[in-house]
């Protein structure tokens, strides 16, 4: 019955990991994309190998804050419960085309089920020094990136401006450079929101993973991410390159550069202080990055598209009681069938 269960909630893992490649695959290669430096079929490639490095090197320390440090004692019924939610909202949000946060999908999703799992069996708890240190990070990650892509392009701007103009092709490949970088840093965050929860599902039959299970996982992850990318990415990838703002390759620099910087910085300092790597979300810091170099540009508003923007900010907003719900919802519905197997 163990190993059934395992295999059903490594299932899952499969669809949330596909799920997140379909809406998260555009915080890597937007800027590219919306630079005209490269085509989206190439930027896709150059995504699914980075993404893979930064996964199989640095995924793990993100993977030990999600799969045991929100709720304490996670188990099968909770890890399904919680990526069965989260699948639920980012495919529903992929299909509309809004670039929502996949991190703030899954954290919110565990929190809830750990939440409905207290309230029904009264055992287990919600870390809330663990969470409110994640939330944190949800509103430092887009300022962060903001204030940086602002600054680069302010410092930068007006010379890379006149790289382009005298076609420099190294300007444009700073651009290729950097939506690599973008990628390996997503997939040394993101992974954990399709594996981390079963790290703790792991060690109640196995032991705490190992350093090579930890591999494992995030190369399965990984697979699984890209293969989402390429089947159903292109909607998410076109409202970021050009529904907020028209990206050009400074600005795309720029941008990518506070991206890439952003997420790993937030990815492996934590876990170098603390134990714990923080899992932003990468999405924010994709937007937050677009949003601050459309500003400091035109030194107003107007070059952003306010309707897109709007949009997507209210997404964003209503990612939490909906990951949360649907995760208390639905183990609430499988606590009765499947809480012998915890």
């Amino acid at each position: 019955m163990e190993g059934y269960v395992l295999a059903v909630g490594l299932a899952l893992s499969a669809c949330i990991a596909w799920a997140i490649g379909t809406n998260d695959m555009a915080n890597s290669v937007s800027i590219a994309v919306g630079s005209r430096v490269l085509r989206l079929r190439t930027a896709v490639l150059m995504f699914v190998a980075s993404l893979t490095a930064g996964a199989l090197l640095q995924g793990y320390m993100v993977m030990k804050t999600l799969g045991r440090g929100i709720v304490e004692d996670l188990d099968l019924v909770c890890a399904i419960s919680s990526s069965a939610a989260a699948f639920t909202w980012i495919t529903t949000a992929t299909l509309l085309g809004l670039p929502i946060s996949t991190t703030h999908s899954i954290t919110s999703a565990v929190a809830g089920v750990g939440l409905a799992r207290q309230l029904i069996r009264g055992y287990g708890s919600v870390n809330l020094g663990i969470l409110t240190t994640i939330a944190l990070s949800w509103v430092t990650s887009p300022l962060s990136a903001m204030a940086l892509a602002a600054l680069v392009y302010a410092v930068a701007g007006r010379y890379l401006v006149e790289a382009v103009a005298r076609r420099d092709r190294a300007a444009r490949a700073v651009v290729v450079a950097l939506t690599a970088f973008s990628a390996y840093s997503f997939g040394a965050n993101d992974v954990a929101n399709a594996t981390g929860v079963y790290v703790a599902t792991t060690s109640r039959y196995f032991g705490i993973p190992d350093a090579e299970t930890m591999r494992y996982l995030a190369l399965f992850s990984s697979v699984m991410i890209a293969l989402g990318g390429l089947v159903l990415g292109r909607r998410v990838v076109v409202t970021l390159a050009y529904r907020i703002t028209r990206l050009d390759v400074p600005s795309a620099i720029a941008a990518g550069f506070a991206n890439a910087f952003t997420v790993w910085v937030f990815t492996t300092i934590p876990y170098l202080l603390i134990g714990y790597g923080l899992p932003i979300s990468t999405t924010y810091a994709a937007a937050g990055s677009i949003m601050g170099v459309a500003l400091v540009r035109s030194r107003s508003l107007s070059s952003i598209r306010t309707r897109s923007v709007i949009t997507i900010l209210l997404s964003w907003v209503a990612t939490i009681p909906i990951a949360a719900g649907l995760g208390a919802v639905i183990y609430y519905l499988l606590a009765p069938t499947l809480g012998g197997t915890g």
